[in-house]
């Protein structure tokens, strides 16, 4: 099955197909596999995704080769989630953001709080969560093999850190344009803002905001620091990404070929994963030593549990989120 798309957002797909199918496949026999990423070269997730494709070349024998297109060449993300349900391309690494939209059931890892730290994530994810979600975009056309870490997302503001909710109440914090994160503010009594990601640094300076959120590493090469240097570790996101194959270009694989690849796909989530964990710490000694002031959130619960009109509101919208839900918050 594959999801509807609007005839605009359709032409545009079959557009990029034909720029992809050049190099899609030369033979069944051997797979010229294509690979979309967001980032740029040297990110870990790029470093990862090459490291996969290289040694599945390798345990393939070659049957399966191909290369990473990275920074967005082949179009959005969105693009890419249709180039891979039909095969025009054959794999990428995608954040379960975005995905949402095609595979409503993974909105539940955009839940705020909805993991108690990266570890716990981590277990999720590797466990029959992950396998679920993996089956869920399997219908849609899209598989997933690993999984890799998109970062922890934290509140930092320009004038107080934050340690309890009370702390947020009637601040101004800019947020992603997403329904969830505007009521995670609201919910916690701040006053959400949503803008685009190159307008924050000058509101921060200029007041128009109090704070905002995102990871160690955002946080640096944003040079958000400067503006706002109180960082408060609440890690209410973190939305992992994925190692994303096509279903229509796995099927195509033998079922040998099929366990080599995804054995290299698993093999390049625990390089990103390492990758990522030292990269945050740069990040992290580099704000800290410029005399941004950093504090823990010794309980989390206070801010989790004023999360309960949010996820009524997430469950309500799409029920599918519930049993996931429970399974999460199961999950020690």
């Amino acid at each position: 099955m594959i999801i509807n798309f609007p005839a605009k957002k359709i032409g545009k797909a079959l557009a990029l197909m034909t720029a992809a199918s050049a190099v899609a496949f030369s033979s069944a026999a051997n797979a010229e596999w294509k690979g979309w990423n967001i980032h740029n070269t040297g990110y870990p997730v790029t470093d990862a995704l090459e490291s996969f494709i290289k040694e599945a070349d390798k345990a393939t024998d070659g049957r399966v080769s191909g290369r990473v297109y990275n920074s967005s060449v082949l179009g959005s993300q969105s693009d890419a989630i249709q180039m891979l349900q039909v095969g025009a391309i054959q794999f990428a690494g995608f954040s379960l953001g975005p995905m949402g939209d095609a595979v409503p059931e993974v909105n539940v890892v955009s839940l705020p709080f909805i993991f108690k730290d990266l570890n716990h994530m981590h277990r999720v994810m590797d466990g029959p969560v992950g396998d679920q979600l993996s089956d869920a975009m399997a219908k849609k056309g899209i598989m997933s093999l690993a999984w890799y870490d998109g970062g922890a997302r934290s509140f930092y503001n320009t004038a107080k850190p934050i340690q309890t909710p009370a702390d947020v109440k009637g601040e101004k914090f800019r947020v992603m344009n997403n329904e969830l994160y505007v009521g995670m503010v609201e919910a916690l009594g701040g006053n959400a803002t949503p803008m685009a990601y190159s307008e924050v640094y000058q509101s921060l300076k200029t007041g128009v905001v109090d704070g905002a959120e995102n990871n160690w590493p955002s946080y640096d090469s944003s040079n958000h620091y400067e503006v706002a240097p109180y960082y408060s570790l609440t890690q209410h996101l973190i939305i992992p990404e994925c190692v994303c194959v096509s279903v229509k270009a796995w099927n195509e694989l033998s079922a040998k070929d099929q366990v080599a690849v995804k054995k290299a796909a698993r093999d390049s989530s625990a390089l990103q994963r390492k990758l990522w964990a030292q990269r945050d710490e740069e990040s992290r000694k580099k704000v800290l030593a410029s005399g941004v002031k950093f504090n823990e959130i010794k309980d989390k619960k206070a801010f989790s549990d004023a999360m309960k009109p949010v996820y009524a509101k997430a469950v309500k919208d799409n029920p599918s989120l519930k049993p996931f839900i429970e399974q999460i918050q199961n999950t020690q």
